[in-house]
């Protein structure tokens, strides 16, 4: 599946938040990725994630979708890590 992962970390967490995802998807902006992750996949990067967040001050937010092509993506300004150069 495609998804795009959004969370909002405290300070503290929030770098170790990204190493995290870093992992599974590809980072396009502060606090934003996206990626083809599968569902087992996606719930061993929650559980972790749920490992050191405070799920009454941090969150996270998944749109998923069953293919990359089901959106249509414009980037206005500086794109942070182009992801479509890949072979």
């Amino acid at each position: 599946m495609y998804v795009i992962l959004v969370y909002d970390f405290g300070e503290k967490r929030v770098a170790k938040m990204l190493k995290l995802c870093r992992k599974y998807l590809n980072w396009i902006q502060n606090s934003v990725l996206e990626g083809e992750i599968s569902e087992v996949r996606l719930k061993e990067l929650l559980i972790l994630a749920k490992g050191f967040m405070k799920e009454d001050e941090d969150s996270i937010i998944i749109f998923k979708g069953s293919k990359q092509y089901s959106f249509e993506k414009e980037i206005v300004g500086k794109e942070r890590c182009r992801i479509d150069n890949f072979l």
